[in-house]
């Protein structure tokens, strides 16, 4: 299981839709061995059909698929946008902070995202997630959440 790694981890990148910050997730679990390049696919194909469900709170978004989408491993990715970008969620745009999660069967997916909402239930957490300077940072955030 990976989770927040530091190569799982982009800041400040830059997107023009929504579909393009799903994708930069995505290829971050891809480049990490953790999802075949499809999974990315089929989080967009899954935003397409259903909407901006998975936008669950104030600028934050956690887009995923099914783990036959092309999950290798267990994982979550993390992409900061440079500049938020809108969903259509009518309570939860911009999003600025795009979790992709890909979980290789239902316990590991209810494992990393209770692992991940737990660390992003704190204001402060998402405070300092916003205004990270580099991955270290970030690193430093989820060591501090561990213990």
């Amino acid at each position: 299981m990976k989770f927040l790694e530091p190569p799982l981890i982009a800041l400040d990148a830059e997107a023009a839709s929504a579909e393009e910050a799903i994708r930069l997730a995505g290829a971050l679990l891809t480049e990490a061995g953790a999802a075949e390049a499809r999974y990315a696919d089929a989080m967009v194909d899954s935003y397409r059909e259903r909407g901006p469900y998975f936008v669950l709170a104030p600028s934050i978004a956690l887009p995923h698929a099914r783990a036959q989408d092309g999950v290798i491993e267990a994982a979550v990715s993390f992409v900061r946008l440079k500049e938020p970008v809108i969903f259509g969620h009518s309570a939860n745009d911009p999003v600025q902070l795009v979790f992709a999660l890909g979980g290789s069967d239902s316990g590991e997916h209810i494992a990393l995202l209770r692992q991940l909402t737990t660390l992003l239930s704190s204001p402060a957490h998402l405070e300092q997630f916003k205004q990270a300077a580099d991955v270290e940072a970030i690193q430093q955030i989820i060591r501090g959440n561990e213990q």
